[in-house]
């Protein structure tokens, strides 16, 4: 039992380490994109230069996107800085027939639903943009300067529970890279 353990643990390390290598750090440049929003229209990074955007990755059956989204810390977030200006793409790049790959039709209820308050959800089922970013989890967060760099990565809060309740005495750490927890993989993987 000790030795699995160990190698899980060991397959884990190494797994981090070469997930890492292939991530944009943060300071560079924020590769560019295009991807199909839930209601058709084409979505670019580029088309917001001069703006701060945040990218998030999202699978609304991820246990800890359900804290963030059923607690309405999520749409809060949203909503504050999409009220400032930022731009707020959600992505869900969840391939066909795994958990969370959602169609137009379902993303649009979702958002309907949830009362989200993002600038768009994306969808990006062949994982293109989580695969030049590197986001293996949800939800990941990636945050992009006006100049287009890339000023933070990681997870949403400092708590890797699923738990609502840890949201208050949660905290944002800087910009970094870190080994945060993989509840659900993404196509990228």
């Amino acid at each position: 039992m000790k030795t699995k353990l160990l190698l899980t643990t060991l397959i884990a390390f190494v797994t981090s380490a070469l997930y890492a290598a292939d991530i944009p750090p943060v300071g560079s440049a924020a590769p560019d994109f295009s991807a199909p929003d839930a209601s058709g229209k084409t979505q670019s990074l580029s088309q917001y230069k001069g703006k701060y955007v945040v990218l998030e990755w999202f699978n609304p059956e991820c246990p800890f996107v359900k804290k963030h989204y059923g607690s309405d810390n999520m749409q809060k977030l949203q909503g504050e800085y999409t009220g400032k200006g930022v731009v707020w793409l959600t992505i869900d790049s969840n391939a066909p027939g795994t958990e969370g790959n959602i169609t137009p039709e379902q993303a649009q209820k979702i958002m309907a639903q949830w009362k989200t308050k993002q600038t768009a959800l994306l969808l990006d089922p062949e994982s293109k943009v989580a695969k030049l970013y590197g986001a293996k989890n949800t939800p990941n967060m990636v945050v992009i300067s006006p100049e287009g760099k890339i000023v933070y990565e990681g997870a949403i809060d400092s708590k890797a529970s699923p738990n609502p309740a840890d949201i208050p005495s949660s905290t944002h750490s800087a910009a970094r890279r870190s080994p945060t927890p993989k509840p659900n993989r993404t196509a990228a993987t």
